[in-house]
C-alpha cells in the first residue's frame, strides 16, 4: 500500500510563446486559465491540469496528451484555424471503437484527439 495519497494530475508542455500557448488551449481547446506567468501557466478541465513551461524552442515533440471530443472533424478544423496543425486523421480505428487524429499545437507539442464511435 502506498505511503502517500495522490491529489491530482498535471501534464506539462513546453511553450515558446506563452501568450500564444495560453490562447490556443483556452480559446481552441476550451481549458480554463488557473494560473498565468511568462514561465509557468496552468489551464484546467475538471481536475486535470495542462501546465505550460516557458523556454520551449517550437520543435515538434510527442507528448502523449490526448483529448476526447464529441465531434472530431469540427475539433480538427478548430485546431487548424487556431494555429495548430492536423498531422493525421481523423482515422477510423476499427475495433478500438474510436476515431483518432494526431495534431500539433502552435508550440510544436504533438497531441491526439479521439471521438467515441457511438
Amino acid at each position: 500500500m502506498s505511503q502517500f495519497s495522490l491529489v491530482g494530475t498535471k501534464f506539462m508542455l513546453s511553450a515558446q510563446d506563452m501568450d500564444r500557448a495560453i490562447a490556443f488551449y483556452r480559446d481552441v481547446i476550451g481549458l480554463d486559465v488557473k494560473e498565468r506567468s511568462p514561465w509557468w501557466s496552468e489551464l484546467t478541465y475538471g481536475t486535470a491540469i495542462v501546465a505550460l513551461h516557458g523556454g520551449g524552442d517550437g520543435a515538434f515533440r510527442r507528448t502523449g496528451l490526448s483529448f476526447t471530443v464529441d465531434d472530431i472533424d469540427a475539433a480538427c478544423e478548430a485546431v487548424a484555424q487556431g494555429g495548430g496543425r492536423v498531422r493525421s486523421g481523423p482515422e477510423d480505428r476499427g475495433d478500438e471503437g474510436i476515431y483518432l487524429a494526431e495534431l500539433t499545437d502552435p508550440e510544436g507539442n504533438g497531441f491526439m484527439m479521439s471521438q467515441d464511435k457511438a
